[in-house]
Parts: structure tokens; C-alpha cells; sequence
């Protein structure tokens, strides 16, 4: 049985392209592979808080000192971290806010980030510890920005999840939302077939 964790970040709900995206790949996993266990996390319903000073400090003291509102901030990043380890993929839906991620999946990023549990400082550089995980990332955008300066969202990602330890990475894009129905559509089209790869092989082509 293979684990998967789907964390949606777009605050559009059901006009979100990326939560289409990501509708249609738990649609289509869940009659493909009926015994595998989908977890959904939708990061705008149920929003991570920003972070600041005192959740940062909370994260490195003993929770003996922490204030009942640090303790509360550490107590849902240790859920958040427990729940991304018990998981063998991670799908990621990132739709394209001001040519980066929004700031739902920020925020969630830096609850995860944690020294000693996503990642070790060593002599050699920072090691992630989460191993023999996969992601796929679905990222929508209303304009066409694959392999240009202009996506910020792909080096990012790319960047943080081999910092916590997954390198395994697949995009997976539907471009030009914005260009009318047609164009969506098709784009959206492209997409599906992606998806369809990574349900049947049950497994990713890292690029």
C-alpha cells in the first residue's frame, strides 16, 4: 500500500486550476489503486499561521518553556512533520501567485523546516533527513513561464525538498490558464496525461 499526502495551497477553491489538477489525480488514483491511502491537506481551508519570533524559538527550546501559544504553534509543526513522514509521495498543488507559491504553502513550508527533524546542519552542509519519498508537484499558471526566469516556483521547490531530503521530483504544469477556455483546456488536457503517466506506473520520472 503506498501512502500519498496531497496538500492543496490555492485560495480560489473550486475556480483553482491546480485543485482540478489535483481533484483529477485523486479521482483516478483512488479507481486505480483502491488500497493505497490518500491523505488531503487543503492548506487554504485550514491555514498553517505565519511564522514569527516566538513560534521560531519555540521550535529549538524544550516545550516545558514555552508559552501556551508556542506550545500550540510547536504541537502543529510536529503534526505536520509526522504526518509528511508517514507518507511515501507528496503531491503538491502550487498554483503560481506573483510568479511564486502562495503564501499558504509558505507558511506550511516553514513549519516543516526544522533542524533535527527535517534536516541535520553537519561539518559537510545541511543534509535532509526524509527518505525514499517522492513529490509531484502541480502547478498552474495563467500565463506560459516553464524554463523561463520568470517561474520562480520550480528552482524553489526543487531547492527545499532536496534540502529536507527528496529529490525525487516531478512537475507537472498546466500553462496559460489565463488564455481563454481553449487554451485551458488543452493545457489542462497535457496535464492529465502526466498524471495518468505517474497513476499507472505508480511512480515518477524525476526531471
Amino acid at each position: 500500500m503506498k501512502k500519498i499526502l496531497v496538500l492543496k495551497s490555492s485560495i480560489l477553491d473550486s475556480y483553482s486550476h491546480s485543485n482540478k489538477m489535483t481533484d483529477y489525480l485523486i479521482e483516478n488514483w483512488q479507481k486505480n489503486h483502491k488500497d493505497d491511502l490518500i491523505t488531503v491537506r487543503d492548506l487554504a481551508k485550514d491555514p498553517v499561521p505565519a511564522l514569527d519570533q516566538a513560534t521560531l524559538f519555540a521550535f529549538g527550546k524544550d516545550v516545558s518553556i514555552l508559552s501556551d501559544e508556542q506550545k500550540s504553534a510547536r504541537a502543529l509543526s510536529d503534526e505536520l512533520i509526522n504526518e509528511l513522514k508517514a507518507h511515501d509521495m507528496i503531491v503538491i498543488a502550487a498554483p503560481m501567485y506573483n510568479f511564486s507559491i502562495s503564501a499558504q504553502l509558505k507558511h506550511y513550508i516553514d513549519f516543516i523546516a526544522r533542524a533535527g527533524e527535517t534536516f541535520t546542519y553537519t561539518e559537510a552542509g545541511a543534509v535532509g533527513l526524509l527518505e525514499n519519498k517522492q513529490a509531484v508537484v502541480l502547478t498552474s499558471r495563467g500565463g506560459v513561464h516553464k524554463d523561463k526566469p520568470s517561474d520562480l516556483i520550480v528552482p524553489f521547490l526543487t531547492q527545499f525538498l532536496a534540502f529536507i531530503g527528496i529529490n525525487d521530483v516531478q512537475f507537472i504544469m498546466a500553462e496559460g490558464t489565463a488564455f481563454g477556455e481553449e487554451y485551458a483546456q488543452q493545457s489542462h488536457l497535457q496535464a492529465q496525461k502526466e498524471i495518468d503517466t505517474v497513476i499507472s506506473t505508480k511512480n515518477i520520472t524525476a526531471k
